[in-house]
């Protein structure tokens, strides 16, 4: 299928010499689905951790049937186009009638993190495997500064956290899986702000490591707590200014726990946009296909991505993932491919 839509794209590039303007966004934001029941529940449903599959999240609930207090329970599917079970409760050793929260799964399904009373990990073999004992050795590092864990890379090798004592986000890294975790490092003002008032929390980072969002109460959101987003254009790159993700996402409610899919195609996030108790919810993230705002994705839309082909042009820089790579390459031909033909909403 790919082969002839290769063919197509082609033939029509040689055939057509034409011009058009350029689209000012290059990814929107889908309006926030409510994951409704069994997700979510009459109580507080919080903090989702999602594995790069897709087919495990795990979640902080007080529902009933639980340890204690707050607990760690966890939701499975099939497929990703799958509904998701019914959540079933982690049980003891990890939950106590204390309370227990969870930080994140890894990408790779093998390391759960979580939070009681300091941070914690367990450890499986494979995904198929039964859970380790809880151990904070590693960890030392971290629970010193008392810092709370909130996602990892796609290689499992840097953390992004947040600290309570200022709400600021930082960063720890671990050259290897087996190596403790470094003490984390301030993102420094770009991210945090300067006004000790602002409280940031919660990041998480994308699968390629290119965006970064988090809770915030800083001004210019929509009220409550919303979800910003900073970006960087390589891994080693500074942070950029952070943007509020804007009303599509941000109730005037609360907004926050964020977690981005590894295709970068969903966000997920919890707020009480519906209910005065914690609910999860999942946008999609799309790409700005129609790149001369016409309504329909057709052959103009693959002259402009030509026009600005091995440039850095945001407009036409679509994939892998919706916010680009940083360069207008086959990549972005790929994505622009998967929507030939299709009559897509004007961009308002």
């Amino acid at each position: 299928m790919f082969r002839n839509k290769k063919t197509i794209l082609l033939g029509l590039i040689l055939a057509l010499a034409l011009f058009a303007n350029v689209a000012n966004a290059d990814y929107v934001f889908g309006t926030p689905t409510n994951l409704g029941v069994p997700v979510n529940s009459w109580d507080h449903d919080w903090k989702p951790s999602i594995r790069a599959d897709g087919l495990e999240m795990y979640f902080t609930s007080d529902r009933p049937g639980g340890e204690g207090t707050y607990d760690i329970w966890v939701s499975t599917r099939a497929t990703q186009e799958d509904d998701w079970g019914a959540p079933t409760n982690f049980g003891p050793p990890i939950n106590t009638p204390d309370w227990q929260n969870v930080s994140c799964i890894s990408p790779d399904g093998l390391e759960l993190y979580y939070n009681d009373w300091g941070l914690w990990v367990v450890r499986r073999a494979t995904v198929s495997d039964p859970w380790g004992e809880p151990e904070n050795d590693s960890l030392t590092n971290i629970n010193a500064m008392g810092a709370s864990m909130s996602s990892l890379s796609s290689d499992g090798l840097s953390a992004f956290l947040y600290l309570r004592a200022d709400w600021d986000l930082y960063v720890s890294t671990r050259p290897t899986r087996d190596a403790p975790w470094s003490e984390p490092v301030n993102l420094g003002p770009t991210v945090n702000g300067v006004d000790s008032a602002w409280e940031s929390y919660c990041p998480a980072i994308s699968a390629d490591g290119l965006v970064l969002v988090f809770s915030c109460n800083r001004p210019g959101g929509s009220g409550g707590e919303d979800l910003w987003m900073t970006r960087r254009s390589t891994i080693d790159g500074p942070w950029s200014e952070p943007v509020n993700l804007g009303p599509t996402i941000n109730s005037g409610k609360w907004e926050n726990a964020p977690a981005i899919s590894a295709d970068g195609r969903s966000l997920i996030f919890c707020g009480n946009r519906d209910y005065d108790d914690h609910d999860i919810y999942q946008a999609s993230i799309d790409p700005v296909v129609d790149l001369n705002t016409d309504g329909i994705v057709d052959s103009a839309d693959m002259v402009i991505m030509v026009d600005h082909w091995g440039t850095d042009n945001s407009s036409c820089d679509i994939g892998p993932m919706p916010w680009g790579d940083g360069i207008v390459d086959v990549q972005d031909l790929i994505v622009l491919a998967e929507h030939l033909f299709e009559e897509v909403p004007l961009i308002q």
